[in-house]
C-alpha cells in the first residue's frame, strides 16, 4: 500500500478537497491522489494534488500532462527544482510539466510522488521544502479543514 501524503502543516489557506485510489481487492491500493485547493501565491485560486504510486501504474503522468506511466526520459538529469520533507529527511522533485501547471515529481520510500499544481504559478508553493505526512500513520490527530469536492479528481 502507498503513502497517503498531505502536506502538514496545510499551506495557509488551503483546504483538503479529495481523496482517490487506484487498486484492487487483490493487490489493494497501489496509487492514492489527495485533493487540496487555495489561494495561489501570486494572486487567484490554486488546486494541487499530490500522487503516491507504485512504480509503473501511470496515474501520475496523466495529471502531469505526459503520455508515461513515469516521467519520462531525461528526468533527474539536472539538479532538483524542489524538495518535499518526510520525517527528518528531504526527498527532490524535478519539474516534468506541459504548460499552463506546474508538475514535479521524485521517488519518495520506493514510490513515486508527483505534486501538481494549477496554474502554473502555484508551484511558488514549492520555493521551500514542502512538509508532508503519510496519513496512514498511527497516532496523527489531525483536525482537517474540508473544502468542496475538487473538479481535478476523475469522477468528480
Amino acid at each position: 500500500m502507498v503513502p497517503v501524503w498531505l502536506p502538514w502543516p496545510l499551506p495557509a489557506g488551503w483546504l483538503v478537497t479529495g481523496f482517490a485510489g487506484a487498486g484492487d481487492d487483490r493487490t489493494g491500493t497501489r496509487a492514492c491522489v489527495v485533493a487540496l485547493s487555495g489561494p495561489n501565491p501570486v494572486g487567484g485560486p490554486g488546486d494541487m494534488l499530490l500522487i503516491s504510486e507504485e512504480p509503473g501504474i501511470g496515474l501520475g503522468a496523466p495529471f502531469a500532462g505526459l503520455p508515461g506511466p513515469d516521467p519520462g526520459e531525461g528526468f533527474a538529469a539536472g539538479p532538483p527544482h524542489a524538495l518535499v520533507q518526510f520525517g527528518h529527511h528531504e526527498f527532490p522533485l524535478w519539474h516534468v510539466a506541459a504548460p499552463d501547471l506546474a508538475a514535479f515529481a521524485g521517488e519518495v520510500l520506493g514510490n513515486w510522488l508527483w505534486v501538481v499544481l494549477w496554474p502554473d504559478t502555484a508551484g511558488m508553493l514549492l520555493v521551500e521544502a514542502l512538509p508532508l505526512r503519510d496519513l496512514r500513520d498511527p497516532g496523527q490527530d489531525l483536525d482537517l479543514p474540508f473544502g468542496a469536492p475538487s473538479p481535478r479528481l476523475p469522477g468528480v
